[in-house]
């Protein structure tokens, strides 16, 4: 299989990323950034989908950029729901091609590919550090923003163009069309990255752990996606590999990847001990989390056998009361990127 980068050039690129600005985007190193970004990504699917050495991921461990990445993403999203919108309402504002504009847009779809790629490794979570935090918040805004969507029926029902089509669109509706487009497809991706998150939850901080199931809870989140599952339209199509796709009869009951990471994350999430030990089993969150049951059917946990530990479990929070977790000390750091970047370009750009 043909290479995009050699061990080499792939050092040189991420050893070259670095935190930028939210000024700094659409600048001509932020461009250069971006290909960089683009080509690490393509080189570690080629190496993931190929089961061969992953150098990609095991660079971005030792080289410690993967803070660096998450920086990018957040600042890209923050560029892309306070900056964009307001680009969009210039009059004066007729370009004669978007793709540029695209491109910004697109930076963040690219970064959450290769972290899912990356964060599939108990590594990468640790080398993660505290970033782990502004991810798990990230991923919070993604699944809530996906699960609101399904419930009042916004979830795209088209497929993305390509990057050939958009060089020749000059419309910024057909953009910001685009952007929705995409916003389904990474909060998609957010599902995969928190999904491997929980899996090395006992590697992770007391903190990670808290803002999952204390600050976000993370659980009931999951629940919304199980009622609404927004990648299926019915028993009709499925939205797998960034298409939606046909179902055959006979695969109408079969489980997509994103039911799976759902299923993996609750289990995850209420049966490892620590988060046990953490979780409030309150009034709310037991009357939320017992409507699991009537989506764990024998055809569902045929398919993932270690659902049923999770069906023993909710049959015996039906009948108990599980003790409220100790309310215990702990000094929590707070990394809240998308916060301070709001705060500090508020009153330059948008109080204008």
């Amino acid at each position: 299989m043909d290479s995009v980068l050699l061990h080499g050039e792939a050092e040189g690129y991420i050893q070259s990323l670095e935190k930028m600005a939210l000024r700094d985007i659409g600048s001509t190193k932020w461009f250069r950034q971006h290909e960089y970004i683009e080509k690490l990504n393509m080189q570690a699917i080629l190496n993931a989908s190929a089961n061969q050495e992953e150098f990609i991921k095991d660079l971005f461990v030792s080289l410690g950029k993967i803070p660096t990445l998450v920086h990018a993403m957040i600042l890209t999203e923050v560029w892309k729901y306070k900056v964009f919108p307001i680009i969009c309402k210039l009059q004066d504002f007729n370009p004669k091609s978007t793709f540029l504009l695209y491109m910004v847009i697109h930076h963040e779809a690219t970064i959450i590919n290769l972290l899912e790629t990356i964060m599939y490794h108990k590594e990468s979570s640790e080398a993660a550090g505290d970033s782990v935090l502004d991810l798990v918040d990230y991923c919070h805004r993604k699944l809530t923003l996906l699960a609101g969507r399904s419930v009042s029926g916004e979830i795209p029902t088209e497929d993305q163009v390509t990057h050939t089509q958009l060089s020749d669109t000059t419309s910024v509706q057909d953009v910001q069309r685009q952007s929705d487009m995409l916003e389904f497809e990474i909060s998609v991706k957010a599902l995969s990255v928190l999904c491997y998150i929980t899996d090395h939850i006992e590697s992770l901080s007391l903190s990670v752990l808290s803002r999952m199931l204390c600050t976000h809870n993370m659980p009931c989140v999951l629940v919304q996606l199980v009622e609404n599952c927004p990648w299926n339209k019915g028993a009709l199509e499925k939205y797998t590999e960034g298409k939606w796709r046909t179902v055959l009869p006979e695969d109408q009951l079969k489980l997509s990847k994103h039911d799976g990471q759902v299923w993996m994350a609750l289990l995850n999430l209420l049966l490892k001990p620590d988060c046990q030990r953490k979780y409030d089993f309150n009034n709310f969150n037991k009357t939320q989390l017992l409507k699991l049951r009537g989506f764990l059917t024998d055809v569902v946990i045929d398919q993932l056998p270690n659902l049923l530990d999770l069906r023993h479990f909710l049959s015996q929070l039906a009948i108990t009361d599980p003790a409220a977790p100790k309310k215990d000390l702990i000094l929590e750091q707070v990394f809240q990127q998308t916060h301070t970047y709001i705060q500090y370009y508020h009153s330059k750009v948008w109080g204008q």
